[in-house]
């Protein structure tokens, strides 16, 4: 997929864990760990301000569009 999530970046940065950044920004460590690997097919606009909130950040340090990535339809 083209876009590229680095939650993990803003994580490591922060200083912060996953079960934390969930309790937080209130949805379940399963739901974030779906979002931060990649394998979400949306995020809410709710979610993403949330997050981007938690961690101090923009929308652009957690999300970003790799060119050339494989795109797959299901």
């Amino acid at each position: 997929m083209p876009i590229v999530v680095d939650i993990d970046v803003m994580l490591a940065k922060r200083k912060m864990s996953v079960g934390d950044l969930a309790d937080r920004v209130g949805i379940t460590p399963a739901n974030l760990a779906v979002l931060k690997n990649g394998r979400a097919k949306a995020v809410r606009f709710t979610t993403l301000a949330a997050l981007c909130d938690v961690l101090e950040c923009q929308p652009g340090d957690l999300l970003r569009w790799e060119a050339g990535g494989a795109h797959t339809e299901e």
